[in-house]
């Protein structure tokens, strides 16, 4: 048995939150070239070329969003809320671009040395844009965990990741000009891409496991087992319980054993219960019930994976 009609249910458009991150990614980049022009600082022109990137970033998210917004159709019966792994693997690639583009600059700096101007202004004026970033990324990681969507949650970590880098230009800023000591500029922008690569190969990893149909991660599994449990108690058992997650949505599908001589009426109430208490413990869930007669040995059979 399975709760198709209500599971069904179509995501709010959260691409609302992509604008505004879009929205602060071209408000930071002008800042932050002001910035690297004022001062030559090659730690401020790396910052600079991860918010270009982070608009490439955000306008992939608020596409994914709006098709994770659609609801199910005929050719998309579960609907489209994988788009989500799509949009947050883009991110972690385009994560990936901007730490190559500061590995060549902080190379290049490396190795034609330059001093450098105005370190004062540019500093203020990039700290005043990670300010913006900063905000931008609380909203987006609050929302995120509130509506239990990777694509705003990626977006907000990469713009977290991006106020990291522009302290840790600073710092690498504010050395140079207090030692004298021009290669800092470039060893700092140089750890601020591996910082950025790492970031993005987390977020890939996650969407990848999230495109393979990872199970429901285990507190979200006790919360199943939960529910079973007080079924058990009643004589009603279960088995071959699987799970996995798409985007917003969770899928759990499992055998239920019920006395072989109940009325098809009174196994199909039971269901409807079990599974209307499982709907409450997790939200967005969609149950496929196998229902079983416990005397017959074929009843414990699983679903054969291939």
């Amino acid at each position: 048995m399975t709760d198709a009609p209500r599971a069904q249910t179509t995501r709010a458009d959260l691409s609302r939150f992509a604008l505004l991150s879009i929205a602060a990614a071209v408000v930071t980049i002008v800042m932050k070239v002001i910035a690297w022009r004022v001062s030559g600082s090659v730690g401020l022109l790396s910052d600079a070329a991860e918010s270009m990137v982070n608009v490439v970033a955000a306008v992939g998210a608020f596409i994914a969003l709006r098709v994770v917004a659609r609801p199910a159709d005929s050719d998309h019966n579960f609907g489209h809320t994988k788009a989500e792994y799509i949009s947050a693997v883009f991110e972690g690639a385009m994560i990936g671009v901007a730490a190559v583009i500061i590995l060549v600059a902080a190379i290049d700096r490396l190795v034609h040395p330059h001093a450098l101007e105005s370190v004062g202004l540019g500093l203020v004026i990039s700290v005043a844009a990670t300010g913006v970033n900063g905000a931008v990324s609380v909203v987006l990681l609050r929302a995120g965990r509130r509506h239990r969507s990777l694509a705003l949650e990626a977006e907000g970590k990469h713009l977290l990741a991006d106020v990291w880098t522009t302290v840790g230009v600073v710092i690498g800023v504010v050395l140079v000009a207090v030692t004298g000591w021009l290669p800092l500029d470039s060893l700092v922008a140089i750890a601020v891409a591996v910082n950025i690569l790492v970031v993005g190969a987390r977020l890939v990893w996650r969407s990848g496991e999230g495109l393979m149909d990872i199970a429901l991660p285990a507190e979200d599994r006790a919360k199943v087992d939960e529910v079973l449990d007080r079924y058990r108690a009643r004589g009603i058992d279960f088995h071959d319980v699987r799970t996995r997650e798409a985007g917003y949505q969770r899928f759990l599908q499992m055998h239920m054993l019920v006395p072989g001589d109940w009325s098809v009426r009174r196994a199909h109430d039971v269901t409807e219960q079990v599974e209307q208490d499982l709907r409450v413990a997790l939200d967005d869930l969609f149950v496929s019930t196998h229902v079983e007669p416990v005397d017959d040995p074929r009843a414990y059979e699983s679903w054969r994976l291939d």
